[in-house]
């Protein structure tokens, strides 16, 4: 709990506010993820139902060694399909992936970057909704709880624009009207590098301390995407 209330306390001191949340209610409560379970497992039986799942055993390091195309970085490498052909039968330790309809263009008009087009089983292939520890994956909680909270416009960093492509394909299968979407470029260090934990990059927190502005911060990082 002390990470949440340090994340709440971040996003106000950056400037953002909101109506209702974890730390102000509302009425679509609960806003935990962990609280929201039932949520997510009904519309995986959806998916299940509509034949858009199949169980999948492969590991990281099983996709890594059979993938050969090239990703962006940050994004997941194209999954080559191997248990796709396989048996519908789950075992304890399966993720559960989307089918991608292949060759299948997602296109989308983002608020900041424009048309966008991916096409399926080349720029992403089938992915994960259900992890093999029995969580929801991200791309499904995101579509379920924004579904769910009745949420117009997604704001987002455009490292998520493939991912948003995903999602599109998830609210159509569960029959959702996806919302608006507004992906900002990343805040980048002195090198030009993204602010990310690999990189060992200053958090939110440390440039706080070191005497950044909200307003500041908010200047030197906003663009339109190129």
């Amino acid at each position: 709990m002390d990470f949440v209330s340090a994340m709440l306390e971040d996003l106000h001191w950056f400037g953002f506010e909101w109506n209702e949340g974890p730390d102000t209610g509302g009425k679509f409560a609960p806003y935990n993820q962990s609280g929201r379970m039932n949520f997510y497992r009904d519309a995986l039986e959806k998916l299940r139902a509509g034949n858009f799942i199949y169980p999948c055993t492969c590991s990281r390091k099983d996709i890594q060694q059979a993938v050969t195309a090239p990703h962006a970085e940050g994004d997941e490498p194209v999954y080559p399909g191997t248990c796709r052909k396989k048996s519908d039968e789950q075992t304890g330790s399966s993720s559960l992936r989307f089918r991608v309809p292949d060759g299948e263009t997602i296109s989308f008009v983002d608020g900041n970057c424009g048309e966008q087009k991916f096409v399926a089983g080349k720029d992403f292939g089938d992915f994960v909704v259900w992890r093999h520890d029995d969580v929801p994956a991200y791309q499904l909680a995101c579509v379920v709880d924004d579904a769910a909270m009745d949420i117009s416009e997604v704001v987002r960093g455009a490292d998520l624009l493939v991912s948003t492509a995903r999602q599109i394909l998830i609210f159509r299968a569960l029959g959702f009207m996806p919302p608006n979407f507004f992906h900002c470029e990343l805040m980048l260090d002195e090198k030009g590098e993204r602010l990310a934990k690999r990189h060992d990059a200053l958090s939110l927190r440390k440039l706080r301390e070191l005497g950044e502005t909200p307003e500041l911060l908010r200047q030197k990082n906003f663009k339109k995407c190129l």
